[in-house]
């Protein structure tokens, strides 16, 4: 009985050792350090305007963050997901940024700044207009010029020639995207 005593104990003091090793240390990311990353990649962002959307947490006291992708989510709204530079530090994120000035920009791959903050490419193409958004269609003729509600039939990015339908969904148009609320025509 002694030795399985001896043994009990042994494996009971490595059991209670482990898990005080395994912690690590959880710093919460902060809407200061989101604004740099966001205004250093072209987003002049205050920290005021930065809402988190959950909790957010790093390994890393002040981790390096990247812009994953950006969209409109309303005129004074513009949703951002980023990411750590390392991927262990952090897991992706979405954040809210309200503001007049928020503009959503196309993501383009950058090398790191000095602070470490890099921007990358995401698979999708950045969308000024959504399929579904309500929208103005501004046509133009010699003498003429009509504003239109229209309803965007397909996402375009900014420069881009969409299919667009009145509200009623009676007559359709082909326009060029000119920004994230208006559109482009030409009358015959």
């Amino acid at each position: 009985m002694r030795l399985f005593d001896r043994i009990f104990v042994l494996v009971g003091s490595i059991a209670l050792a482990l898990p005080a090793v395994a912690v690590t240390s959880q710093n919460a990311v902060t809407q200061e350090q989101v604004a740099a990353a966001l205004s250093s990649a072209g987003m002049d962002t205050r920290a005021d305007q930065v809402v988190f959307l959950t909790n957010v947490v790093a390994t890393a006291s002040a981790p390096a963050l990247k812009i994953e992708s950006t969209e409109y989510w309303s005129d004074q709204v513009v949703r951002v997901r980023l990411s750590c530079v390392k991927p262990q530090e952090c897991l992706p994120f979405f954040v809210a940024v309200r503001g007049s000035q928020a503009q959503a920009v196309p993501p383009a791959i950058t090398a790191p700044s000095s602070a470490g903050i890099s921007r990358v490419k995401p698979d999708s193409i950045f969308f000024a207009m959504r399929s579904g958004a309500h929208v103005t269609l501004l046509l133009e003729g010699v003498h003429v010029h009509i504003q239109l509600p229209v309803v965007c039939l397909e996402n375009g990015a900014i420069g881009q020639t969409i299919r667009v339908a009145s509200l009623d969904h009676r007559l359709t148009y082909v326009a060029q995207v000119n920004d994230n609320r208006t559109l482009r025509g030409q009358l015959q």
